[in-house]
């Protein structure tokens, strides 16, 4: 059997034990290993073992666990909550106003925890019965949460991000920052479309009523103190990073003790706080970990096979493609992949053949690795709220109020996908918006 064939038989029966069901890390590592074993014999054991010695030198691995724990602290002791009530007083006089704050509020739990399950579960169990009851669209709103939720994975800490820095071999701070230009231009996009909905249809969004934005100056001001912890936090934590006084993993120790002293000042820290928030970070860090030892087991015997040669060759040399026709095909397979995979199976199964092709491209510009991971990040946004996949569709009908059916989520996240999608159509015509940050700002790594 030719290497050609190997490879393709290789691709497929990964695919299919991923379509069958089967958990992602344990069909990309049982087809690498398989593989391994059939190529070279009994030396394919040392496979697994030189991945994982890999895997736990990469230093940036660290900030895993403990932005993880960051963003579950916040959640689960309540402060995230006090953020919410914050903005429900700030944002009830604006037409959509909660709306437009829920979307704030979904972009500072995205910079606190680096998921999008953080900012999915506190937007659909404490935003979206506040919003229902005070006479907003159930479609317009259940957008409002999927679509913000899903900036989880693109502002920074983002989780996603750490496991395409590991596979691509990319530095993880300047791929978080190379993802927060765009991260916030995305969140200002959902905000000018509800406020043009708003404004152009009010039922859609009614003004909080004067009696319920009405209260005492101390009681203003409490709220904002307590509303304000998630913005000392996230500020305190990047600060410290930004002007080089902490390493990456330095400020994500800072950031999880500071959530610590938080809930500790608020009196919320208990054993039953302790014990979730840690079975949650474990089984979360667990999973990425397995997933990443996984897909360095298989690129390695991917790459060993000569594939991403094969690729290139096809490509570049035989169809003589443009370098941007590349990127679009890439897109478009990463939409249509997206539709029935998770990010991280996509992003196992096109790395060992895009990542290197990438690199050899001529777009006129340096850094293309880290452009491309934003490409990628933000299909993985789409793939997160598009049927018939769409793990965050899922996860909204579960915890949203009974009166907003799976219907109603189908109907309320296109206008959304049309701004992800215009959003990656503008980072690919000025690829500056997202390589500027990471190339004028010296960070320790």
């Amino acid at each position: 059997m030719s290497y050609e064939a190997i490879a393709l038989l290789m691709f497929a029966s990964m695919v299919l034990l991923l379509v069958s069901g089967q958990r992602v890390f344990a069909a990309i590592g049982f087809v690498a290993a398989g593989a391994a074993l059939l190529l070279y014999g009994h030396g394919a054991v040392e496979l697994p073992f030189n991945q994982v010695f890999k895997l736990f030198n990469w230093y940036a691995m660290l900030t895993l666990p403990m932005f993880i724990y960051m963003g579950y602290i916040l959640s689960e002791s309540g402060i995230a909550e006090d953020l919410y009530r914050m903005l429900h007083v700030w944002f009830g006089r604006v037409r959509g106003g909660l709306a437009i704050g829920t979307i704030f509020l979904m972009v500072i739990i995205s910079a606190m925890n680096g998921l999008s399950v953080a900012g999915m579960a506190i937007g659909a169990t404490i935003a979206l019965p506040e919003m229902l009851r005070r006479g907003y669209d159930k479609v317009l709103i259940s957008g409002v949460v999927q679509g913000g939720s899903s900036l989880g994975i693109l502002i920074p800490p983002s989780v996603v991000m750490v496991l395409y820095g590991m596979i691509a071999r990319q530095p993880v701070s300047k791929l978080w920052f190379a993802g927060l230009v765009p991260g916030l231009i995305m969140a200002a996009l959902f905000v000018l479309y509800v406020m043009f909905r708003a404004r152009t249809n009010p039922k859609l969004a009614p003004i909080v009523a004067e009696e319920e934005l009405n209260m005492p100056l101390r009681e203003k001001l409490a709220l904002a103190r307590a509303g304000i912890i998630p913005f000392a936090i996230f500020f305190f934590m990047t600060g410290l990073f930004v002007s080089g006084y902490t390493s990456l993993v330095e400020s994500s120790a800072v950031g999880a003790a500071s959530a610590t002293l938080a809930a500790v000042m608020k009196r919320r820290f208990t054993w039953r706080l302790v014990r979730e928030t840690s079975m949650k970070t474990l089984a979360v860090s667990c999973m990425f970990l397995w997933l990443i030892l996984a897909a360095l087991a298989f690129g390695a015997v991917f790459d060993g096979l000569g594939a991403v040669k094969a690729i290139e060759n096809l490509f570049v040399r035989q169809w003589d493609l443009d370098p941007w026709t590349i990127i679009i095909m890439m897109q478009v397979s990463f939409l249509i992949m997206g539709m029935f995979l998770d990010d991280t199976a996509m992003l196992v199964i096109v790395a060992p053949l895009y990542i290197p092709l990438v690199k050899t491209l001529d777009l006129g510009f340096p850094n293309q690795l880290i452009w491309f991971g934003v490409l990628y990040t933000i299909t993985c946004q789409i793939a997160y709220i598009t049927p018939p996949f769409g793990y965050n569709l899922f996860l909204m009908r579960s915890l949203a109020p009974k009166e907003i059916t799976l219907v109603d989520i189908y109907r309320s996240i296109w206008p959304f996908v049309l701004i992800m999608a215009l959003t990656i159509a503008l980072i690919m015509a000025f690829p500056q918006l997202a390589l500027w940050l990471p190339t004028h700002t010296n960070v320790r790594g």
